[in-house]
């Protein structure tokens, strides 16, 4: 049977299983039929939270896939030039304070409390 003899709904379906291959290794993990897993997408939809956890782990593959997929859409939503001006001042203001630790530092001289440390009590030499 080729794909284009195929319900469109079957075909609708295969295209959500390629999209999750977690979701086919647990299928083929836990020995179930693929029916099973046909009607609930029948009836639930693919947006149902019933396939989050298969589809968290397919688009971040990691543990933390809350943390990953919020920083994904965050970086879809940021401006680049936005973002390249503010790093840009973000190097300024480092730079400035860079310069005024080195001068805070060049002025600061070594206090001699007891005058030449060479020579502590001020003994000249005959």
């Amino acid at each position: 049977m080729h794909d284009v003899d195929l319900d469109p709904s079957v075909k609708e379906f295969k295209t959500f299983m390629n999209n999750h291959p977690k979701l086919i290794e647990e299928v083929r993990r836990n020995g179930r039929e693929w029916q099973e897993y046909y009607e609930k997408w029948a009836l639930l939809d693919e947006d149902d939270p019933f396939w989050d956890e298969y589809k968290e782990r397919n688009r971040t593959g990691g543990k933390h896939p809350e943390f990953f997929s919020k920083m994904m859409d965050m970086t879809e939503k940021m401006d680049a030039e936005k973002v390249q001006k503010q790093v840009k001042q973000l190097n300024q203001t480092i730079s400035i304070i860079q310069e005024m630790l080195g001068k805070v530092q060049n002025n600061r001289k070594p206090t001699q409390p007891f005058g030449n440390i060479n020579n502590p009590f001020n003994w000249n030499r005959d």
